[in-house]
């Protein structure tokens, strides 16, 4: 049964931020082309929300909730609760992630 796919409000500006970026820097096309594949990871989260890894990041805190997958460079961080994809963040993974996941999913 599939699961539905929410972006929280967070990852919904983390995407419209890398089509902007991309669109300013690149071009509309690239841009399109990103964001049509971001949109096909999280639809393959529908099916298989289990498959992701967890991010090396929380794991060293001892963290299981939280998945990731990738679409390169792009890591998309989610959980699964009661039966519903929530996608938390989508971010270059070049970046500081710890810094940005724990701000993000551990408000500290």
């Amino acid at each position: 049964m599939p699961h539905p796919v929410k972006l929280t409000d967070a990852a919904a500006g983390d995407v419209g931020d890398i089509g902007d970026y991309i669109r300013q820097h690149d071009s509309p096309g690239a841009a399109d082309h990103v964001l049509t594949r971001l949109e096909e990871a999280f639809s393959s989260l529908s099916e298989q929300p289990s498959r992701g890894t967890y991010p090396k990041e929380l794991l060293d805190l001892g963290l299981r909730e939280f998945r990731e997958i990738f679409f390169k460079p792009y890591r998309i961080i989610y959980r699964l609760q009661d039966d519903i994809v929530y996608v938390l963040a989508v971010a270059d993974g070049r970046r500081d992630m710890r810094t940005l996941l724990e701000r993000r999913l551990l408000r500290v």
